[in-house]
């Protein structure tokens, strides 16, 4: 049978278009769809913005600290209008930069939705192609918890919170994920009063439990209102009832994680996970119907930029040459874009002592000499190996860059190195970086600046 097109792909986010590229590199006839904008949520309303917004915050606070440095500054005030602009030339930049390069290989763009799929053939607006194959990178969108009073009122999720024209005086969030603190760090430097809600035990639940503590004390530095284990009764107008406290809001922002776009794949019929919220997939992600592919936050696994467009180089290299690569879940690098930063990949000291005998190597900041010159000392090296030979297993980086210098370690287990390489290995004077081979050295007991 002919088709329009070797491979069409549906979503034009990092795991879509990064895919979509790759498989005109193997000079694949390609065709992408994206209804909204090229880039997805992640350059559009999601990790671009937030980091744009992020870094105008950390230059606030790096001048509201200038006194330690000997530096004396005025009264310092926030023009949002620039501050919007700023994060708009940013996306703007990267948006064009995508389309750029998806014209560039030859990738055909579709603005459009994709309204039904049957078999090879997809339909959107008024016309229909086919595609010999065809990938879902449908992603996800912001889950909006049941609470009372909620859907009677204004809110924002992350779709939204950068529209905003104003800076917020109050500003109430829900949930204390990777998402919400990080939000709660862009606003708070600016001037807002900010007011973290969190259901559970305490926030960044996902995260080391020591570098989480970092975090936490940094926010309340900062001024920002923590609240765990809150049972949220009510929401109205304009405030949010906690437990027996009422808290005035202008602006409410709910990060209470995403839930994925499943239409097409309910549609087409495809196999779901037990808990129906993902789309399974084999190691090549390929999905029940073996024509049709799977990557991104639509699949189990991180739901993350980067691990979306790993799986869809998979999927481009299965379909073009027929290689079996394979994603390594304990491989993939996460990271939190607070102050201070957390990193890490593969297994924490409790997953890893369930199946290995475990040895946890550390350093703190406090004795890094580059770190106590930037005056920000904050955080520790910590690696996780199994004790006979040093096999890394995991590892969590805290502090300032941290979130730059994982990839080191990293690199090193992907290369099969064990703690041994990582502790020869030479690192510049003075650099963040040495503190990572003081940690391997720690392996050994031979940490020379351990504080």
């Amino acid at each position: 049978m002919k088709y329009n097109y070797d491979v069409a792909i549906i979503g034009g986010g990092p795991g879509g278009y990064v895919t979509a590229i790759r498989l005109a590199q193997f000079n694949k006839k390609v065709i992408l769809f994206e209804g909204k904008n090229l880039g997805g949520t992640c350059l559009n309303v999601g990790c671009i913005p937030s980091k744009a917004m992020l870094r105008i915050s950390e230059v606030m606070s790096t001048i509201k600290e200038a006194e330690k440095f000997g530096i004396i500054t005025n009264e310092v005030k926030v023009d949002y209008s620039k501050v919007k602009s700023y994060k708009e030339d940013v996306v703007k930049q990267l948006v064009n930069g995508v389309g750029y390069l998806l014209k560039k290989n030859g990738v055909k763009v579709i603005n459009e939705f994709v309204t039904e799929i049957k078999d090879h053939d997809i339909k959107y607006a008024e016309n229909k192609v086919s595609a010999e194959n065809i990938i879902l990178a449908t992603g996800s969108q912001p889950f909006i918890p049941p609470i009372e009073g909620l859907n009677s009122i204004q809110y924002d999720t992350t779709d939204t919170i950068f529209t905003w024209k104003t800076l917020p005086k109050s500003l109430v969030i829900i949930g204390g994920g990777v998402i919400g603190v990080e939000m709660a760090q862009a606003f708070a430097p600016l001037g807002a009063k900010v007011t973290l809600v969190e259901v559970a035990d305490d926030i960044l639940m996902t995260e080391d439990q020591s570098a989480r503590k970092l975090v936490e004390k940094h926010l309340k530095q900062e001024g920002i209102t923590i609240i765990t284990k809150a049972k949220i009764s009510k929401i109205e107008k304009d405030e949010i009832t906690v437990g027996n406290e009422t808290i005035p809001f202008e602006k409410i922002l709910i990060a209470t994680g995403r839930k994925t776009n499943l239409e097409l794949a309910e549609q087409l019929g495809l196999e779901l996970s037990e808990n129906k919220k993902f789309i399974e997939v084999n190691d090549y992600m390929q999905t029940s119907q073996k024509h049709i592919y799977a990557i991104g936050d639509i699949i189990p696994g991180y739901q993350l930029a980067h691990a979306a467009s790993h799986e869809g180089l998979i999927a481009a290299d299965y379909i073009a040459n027929n290689n079996h690569h394979k994603l390594d879940q304990t491989k993939v690098p996460r990271c939190v874009y607070t102050t201070p930063e957390i990193a890490s990949f593969g297994l924490s000291e409790e997953q890893a002592k369930k199946d290995y005998d475990v040895k946890v190597s550390t350093y703190n900041l406090a004795g890094n000499g580059k770190a106590i010159s930037y005056g920000d000392s904050t955080g520790f090296v910590k690696v996780i190996s199994e004790k006979k030979y040093g096999e890394i297993l995991g590892a969590v980086i805290c502090g300032a860059h941290a979130t730059e210098l994982i990839s080191t370690i990293l690199a090193v287990k992907n290369a099969e190195g064990t703690m041994d390489e990582l502790a020869h290995q030479i690192f510049a004077h003075p650099t963040v970086s040495e503190s990572i081979g003081e940690s391997a050295e720690d392996f050994f007991g031979l940490s020379i600046h351990q504080p």
